[in-house]
């Protein structure tokens, strides 16, 4: 059987299935999906890198070939698929990276995937600004090449954070790809073109040469703290391979292991936005510990950059090395020495050794000062002369409690009227907001005792509080401007429009329009039957108008 034929067999009945799944997501304002979209709503395109003894790294294929890149792009994926030539990862190695993208692209299924990403937890939405490249790294021996080693990275460029989901993706299909080559490549493509939507709370089946994989990717609804496993049914998923528990979470414990009783304060530096570097021996264990520190404050987004493997050739490197300036709000993870000096002068620096094996049993390593950091073989521990808000939490590290303040800056309901505009959201203080924590903070119920009032002070100074804040404050427009849809639809427009002039009537009409509009560009959170009752309102009211004014109405859209 050809490589076509061999993922065929094993995932056809899961790609038709697939297919009619997009279409149930597809909204009906959407452009039909063209050949391609469905690869795109989960990948850029794949790379491969490898090494040319004249030119250095360089992207040897790029697949669909259609793909866009710009020089700058390609450049990055050279030099950051690569692990340092100090790393000394023989055999095979995976790991991340994040790079900025030098331009924006819309698709043609832009829309569709707006609507997907507006469903999904803040932390797992896309950045526009930065790709995700996931790589699968091979060095090994071969006396045929004048190199002597045989070294090749197969890279999946996504703007998707699902980093359990493609490293397993490239566990599966990376080895068989060094043997076949771009045919094994080209089918790969074709089947993850065959994929559903990354619809966010739905278990969707995903075929891959010969096999298939059953994952749910979260929503903002899912409960915090809880996990939704995927789980088998007895006849539909005979030919299931793998159910992934998630698709984008990291081992926290394995990856924090080597600094494991410091993992309160890591979590302090980055829930207010503190520069941290990670110095570790490999790419592996620098993204898996930069990943895990971005994700320890979920469901908080970390809302500055982070770059899981960071190297000297990075566009970004003289901008975040200069000493001329304060480090940049930023998490790092490097591999080669040089950084052990040209980074010297950050105020927080994790040193990692080799991440531990599942269940070994963390050491207990002090907190060390900077000036002992000489080199990047200094021992494994937390480099800093940070003082933690919060004293220690033998049990278990709790996550920060939402503010309850914030709530209290949206207007009563009571204040909505439909004849006037939708009221705004007051002001938020931080003086104000201190004060609440006096009488209602979490020090007074938490088991963690500490400064929790200074630690909330400088939360509040972060990009992570001014991140998590915009999106609060969104919610809480929409949901105003929400109740005042539904305050309209409880008055009895068409006798409103009875005794005011047509001009006052006419005026009426197109604003309820463009409300209409709104609520569906801005996915407003009312419910189906408002929207309903309002398109009953607007045309009982173009109804009762004369026949001219009714067409120029009816013929009349939105803006």
């Amino acid at each position: 059987m050809s490589v076509r034929e061999q993922s065929q067999s094993g995932a056809l009945s899961a790609a038709s299935r697939s297919s009619c799944e997009a279409e149930e997501v597809a909204p009906g304002r959407c452009l039909s999906l063209l050949p391609w979209d469905r690869f795109s709503a989960w990948l850029h395109c794949v790379c491969v890198v490898g090494f040319d003894l004249e030119l250095g790294q360089a992207v040897e294929v790029i697949y669909p070939q259609h793909s866009k890149l710009t020089d700058k792009e390609k450049t990055s994926i050279c030099y950051l698929s690569f692990p340092d030539s100090n790393s000394g990862c023989l055999g095979d190695t995976q790991f991340c990276f994040r790079f900025r993208q030098s331009s924006s692209r819309r698709l043609s299924l832009h829309c569709m995937l707006d609507q997907l990403d507006r469903d999904l937890p803040v932390s797992l939405k896309k950045d526009p600004a930065y790709y995700y490249g996931y790589v699968y790294f091979r060095q090994v021996r071969d006396k045929t090449l004048k190199r002597g080693y045989f070294q090749k990275s197969l890279v999946l460029i996504s703007k998707l954070p699902y980093i359990h989901l493609f490293h397993t993706v490239l566990r599966h299909i990376a080895p068989e790809y060094f043997v076949k080559n771009e045919p094994f490549l080209e089918a790969v493509c074709s089947d993850v073109d065959h994929w559903p939507p990354p619809v966010p709370g739905k278990t969707l089946n995903l075929p891959i040469m010969g096999i298939i994989m059953k994952v749910r990717i979260p929503t903002c609804h899912d409960k915090p703290g809880t996990a939704h496993i995927v789980q088998f049914t007895h006849q539909e998923d005979t030919q299931i391979s793998i159910a992934l528990p998630t698709v984008h979470e990291v081992d926290l414990f394995r990856c924090f292991c080597p600094v494991f009783f410091h993992i309160q304060m890591l979590w302090e530096l980055v829930l207010l936005g503190e520069p941290v570097v990670v110095m570790a021996p490999s790419p592996s264990e620098s993204s898996d510990t930069v990943l895990a520190l971005v994700s320890c404050i979920s469901p908080l987004k970390y809302c500055s950059d982070f770059r899981p493997y960071f190297t000297i050739h990075d566009s970004e490197f003289k901008e975040y090395t200069t000493r001329t300036q304060a480090p940049p709000t930023v998490i790092l993870g490097v591999t080669n020495p040089f950084f052990a000096k040209t980074l010297q002068h950050w105020p927080h620096i994790v040193r990692i050794g080799e991440i531990k094996l599942p269940g070994e049993v963390p050491k207990q390593v002090k907190v060390k000062k900077l000036k002992n950091l000489k080199t990047l073989d200094s021992k494994p521990g937390v480099y800093t002369s940070y003082k933690p808000y919060l004293n220690r939490d033998e049990e278990i590290l709790k996550q920060l409690q939402k503010e309850r303040y914030v709530a209290s800056l949206m207007p009563l309901q009571k204040s909505i009227s439909p004849w006037k505009s939708p009221p705004q959201l007051r002001q938020f203080s931080q003086e104000d907001f201190m004060k609440t924590l006096e009488k209602a903070g979490p020090q007074l119920t938490s088991g963690l005792k500490g400064d929790w009032i200074g630690l909330y002070r400088h939360f509040l100074k972060s990009p992570n509080f001014n991140g998590w804040f915009r999106t609060r404050r969104k919610e809480m427009t929409q949901k105003l401007e929400a109740l005042h849809l539904e305050a309209l639809c409880n008055e009895d427009l068409l006798f409103w429009s009875q005794k005011h002039t047509e001009v006052e009537t006419v005026d009426l009409v197109l604003k309820l329009k463009n409300k209409l509009f709104q609520a569906d560009r801005e996915h407003l959170p009312v419910k189906p039957d408002t929207m309903e009752k309002l398109q009953m309102h607007i045309d009982a009211i173009i109804l009762a108008l004369p026949d001219d004014l009714q067409d120029i109405l009816l013929k009349t859209g939105t803006t």
